[in-house]
């Protein structure tokens, strides 16, 4: 048998043993501490050229004016290369998305097809490009200023850092979760938001939204060109050869 002093050693060591043993299985859980993040504040040049080639097909990198190594815009406060890129970026997906809208709107109507849901007026044209003329002037002010109030919206902050100074390209804030605060939220409530509405990307992939992203440039450049392409031949019959037995003449105005 051990001395009384050696067994009350032996027993404080135990208790020991047994604490850290106890201890061990909950540290695992712990979270280490992340390194802090280090936040890319814009776009340059080079990741420009890095963008470009990783999207298919042609052209590659095409920049004849080199107007992402200009401060063109530091006249309107858009005073940096990268402030200059973000606006530029920016300008190139929206455009883009308008034109896929606007593309896929004139082949509908050029084929007879409407929605039954429409500003009431006399639609019998077949020409897109005639249709805003028989728009009545109620219905275009309606338009406009549901697309000015878009624009107020996205320019307001709600999207948090802005396009120039750090934010995503391209990306519209959410109605009813603006990622810049509670105070951009709308007060009526909207049941969807503009983007996503029904939440198709809600849980995709970080990969597949990047590949998402890259496709979009791709359809809004060729959406651009396609819809240019159609009020070309519109009002200069025989511009565009290819379009010629499919495209009403307009005489009117764009």
């Amino acid at each position: 048998e051990y001395p009384r002093d050696c067994r009350r050693e032996i027993r404080i060591n135990m208790q020991s043993l047994v604490i850290a043993l106890a201890l061990a299985p909950a540290a695992a859980y712990v979270a280490p501490v992340a390194p802090k993040a280090t936040t890319k504040l814009a776009e340059s040049k080079a990741d420009l050229m890095a963008l470009q080639e990783s999207l298919p097909g042609p052209p590659g990198y095409w920049d004849p004016l080199d107007l992402a190594g200009s401060t063109i815009l530091a006249q309107y406060g858009v005073d940096t290369v990268e402030a200059n890129i973000g606006w530029f970026r920016h300008a190139e997906i929206k455009h883009g998305r308008v034109a896929m809208a606007g593309f896929v709107g004139y082949c509908l109507h050029a084929n007879g097809i409407q929605f039954p849901i429409h500003i009431p007026g006399d639609y019998s044209t077949k020409s897109p490009a005639e249709l805003w003329d028989q728009v009545p002037e109620s219905g275009k002010w309606q338009i406009i200023l549901f697309v000015g109030f878009l624009e107020f919206f996205s320019e307001s902050g709600a999207n948090g850092a802005h396009y120039t100074k750090g934010g995503k390209p391209g990306a519209f804030p959410s109605f009813n979760a603006p990622a810049g605060g509670d105070q951009y939220k709308i007060p009526h409530p909207v049941p969807l938001d503009l983007w996503d509405p029904v939440g198709f990307t809600k849980n995709s992939s970080p990969e597949k939204l990047e590949r998402g992203r890259l496709i979009e440039i791709n359809n809004g450049r060729l959406a651009m060109i396609g819809l240019f392409g159609f009020l070309s031949e519109s009002k200069v019959p025989g511009s565009v050869p290819a379009l010629g037995s499919i495209v009403l003449p307009y005489d009117g105005d764009y």
